[in-house]
C-alpha cells in the first residue's frame, strides 16, 4: 500500500503566482521561483524594497520598468510580507518556539493573519489553518487509540477536544506569548495577531438548533456527521463564516493561528518536525484520562463487559467500614470476579461504595496501556525494505466498548 504524500497536497497552498492582486510575496522560496526570467510579467510586478528604506510606512513597487510606485501601508488590510524580515516579534516568536530556520518569517507572518482581517487567501491563514487542523487531529488520534486501544468513542472525543480543541489551542496561544492587534493593517507590526474584533452588542446569542440537530444527537450521528470532536460547529461560527458578524472572538482567531502554524511547519520543515514539534508542545500537557469517564449505570456495564469476556459474574464484597451508626460511616467494598479483585471504591453507604467500584473496575479495563506502542506515522519516510522499516509492532485491537 503506498503512503499518502501530504507535502505534495499542501504545495498547492503555496500557488506560483500572487502577485495579480497585491504587488506582495509569501515566502523568499517563492520569490524565487517567480522571479524567473522566463516571466516577465511576475519578474515586473515583483516588490521591491530599496536598501536605504527604513520606515513601515511605505513600500517600493516596480509596476513597470519605467515608474516605479510607492504603496502605502497604511492601504492593504494586512501587513507586507517584506515587513517580516524586519520585525522583532516574528523573530522572538521563532526562538521561543525553537522553530527551524527553514520556516521563514514571512510564512510564520502570514500564520498571524485571520480570514477576517484579510479575504485574500493567498495573505491569510485560512489554508494552513485547514492542513494543521487535519494533522492536530491526526497526530491526536493514533496517539490515543494506539496508547488506550479500549477507550470508549465519547472518552476519545472528549480527550480529543481536551488536547487540541478551541480552548486548549487558545490557552497555547497565550502561553507562546501572542498578542492581538486592536485593528488591523498593513501598519501593524506583523508579529501581532490580526483579526476583526466584536464589538459591544454583536456577540449574539446562539439560535436554536435546526431540526437536523435535534434528532440526530446519537453517538453514530456524531461521528458521521460531527467534526473531529463529535459535535457540530455552532451557530456562532457559521454566522461568522457565512459574514453575517464582521468579526470572530478571540478563541477563535487565537486557535486557527495554532493551526496555522501547525500546517506551516508541515510544509517548510517536514513530518518529522512537526512532531517533535506537536509532541512538545501538546502531548507534553498532563490530561488525566480517568476524569473523562461518566458512567451511568456502572454496575450493569461491568456485568455485560464479564459476560462478553467470559469472566465469573461481578460479586460486591464488603472490605472494611467505620462509623457504621456515626454520622460519617465509610464503607470500603470490593468487586469480584471469582478470585480476582477488578475494582474497589469507598462510600457513606454500601450502594455508594458497590457504584464506586464497579465504576474503578471499568475505568482499569479501558484505561489498559500496552506495553510497547508504535503509532503509524512513524514509519513516515522509512523505506520499509531498510533494516529501520522492519521496527513496526502491530498494535493491540480491542472488541470495543460494552454496548448496553
Amino acid at each position: 500500500m503506498k503512503r499518502l504524500r501530504i507535502e505534495r497536497w499542501g504545495s498547492q497552498l503555496h500557488p506560483q503566482s500572487t502577485f495579480s492582486s497585491r504587488p506582495r510575496c509569501i515566502c523568499p522560496s517563492l520569490q524565487s521561483r517567480v522571479l524567473q526570467p522566463h516571466n516577465r510579467r511576475a519578474q515586473s510586478t515583483a516588490p521591491q524594497i530599496p536598501a536605504e528604506a527604513t520606515e513601515f510606512s511605505d513600500v517600493l513597487t516596480q509596476t513597470s520598468p519605467e515608474e516605479p510606485k510607492m504603496i502605502p501601508l497604511e492601504t492593504l488590510p494586512s501587513p507586507h510580507p517584506h515587513v517580516a524580515l524586519r520585525s522583532a516579534k516574528l523573530s522572538a516568536l521563532r526562538s521561543r518556539l525553537s522553530l527551524p530556520p527553514r520556516l521563514p518569517l514571512q510564512s510564520l507572518a502570514r500564520t498571524l493573519v485571520h480570514e477576517s482581517a484579510d479575504s485574500d487567501p493567498n495573505f491569510n491563514n485560512t489554508s494552513l489553518s485547514i492542513l494543521g487542523s487535519n494533522i492536530l487531529g491526526y497526530y491526536t488520534t493514533e496517539h490515543l487509540i494506539a496508547n488506550y486501544p479500549r477507550l470508549p468513542t465519547s472518552v476519545l472525543f472528549a480527550a480529543q477536544y481536551a488536547y487540541v480543541g478551541p480552548k486548549a489551542l487558545t490557552t497555547i496561544a497565550h502561553e507562546w506569548g501572542i498578542e492581538s492587534a486592536a485593528e488591523p493593517g498593513g501598519e501593524v507590526d506583523p508579529g501581532l495577531l490580526q483579526f476583526k474584533r466584536l464589538r459591544a452588542g454583536e456577540w449574539a446569542t446562539p439560535s436554536q438548533p435546526s431540526f437536523r440537530n435535534k434528532w440526530n444527537q446519537s453517538l453514530t450521528g456524531k461521528i458521521v456527521h460531527g467534526d473531529e470532536f463529535g459535535s457540530y460547529k455552532s451557530d456562532l461560527s457559521e454566522r461568522s463564516r457565512n459574514r453575517e458578524l464582521p468579526g470572530v472572538p478571540l478563541e477563535d482567531a487565537a486557535s486557527t493561528f495554532v493551526r496555522a502554524l501547525v500546517g506551516a511547519t508541515y510544509l517548510h520543515c517536514g513530518p518529522q518536525t512537526t512532531k517533535r514539534f506537536y509532541a512538545n508542545h501538546f502531548l507534553s500537557r498532563h490530561l488525566d484520562m480517568s476524569t473523562l469517564f461518566d458512567f451511568r449505570t456502572p454496575t450493569r456495564d461491568l456485568s455485560r463487559l464479564c459476560a462478553r469476556e467470559g469472566f465469573e459474574a461481578p460479586i460486591a464484597r464488603l472490605i472494611s467500614e467505620t462509623g457504621r451508626k456515626s454520622r460519617h460511616p465509610v464503607f470500603v467494598v470490593g468487586v469480584f470476579s471469582g478470585k480476582d479483585k477488578l475494582g474497589e471504591g469507598a462510600g457513606s453507604s454500601l450502594n455508594e461504595a458497590r457504584v464506586r467500584a464497579a465504576a474503578a473496575a471499568l475505568k482499569s479495563w479501558y484505561l489498559y496501556r500496552p506495553v510497547e506502542v508504535t503509532v503509524p506515522s512513524s514509519v513516515e519516510g522509512v523505506d520499509p525494505n531498510s533494516p529501520e522499516g522492519a521496527k513496526w509492532i502491530p498494535n493491540h485491537i480491542d472488541c470495543g466498548e460494552v454496548i448496553v
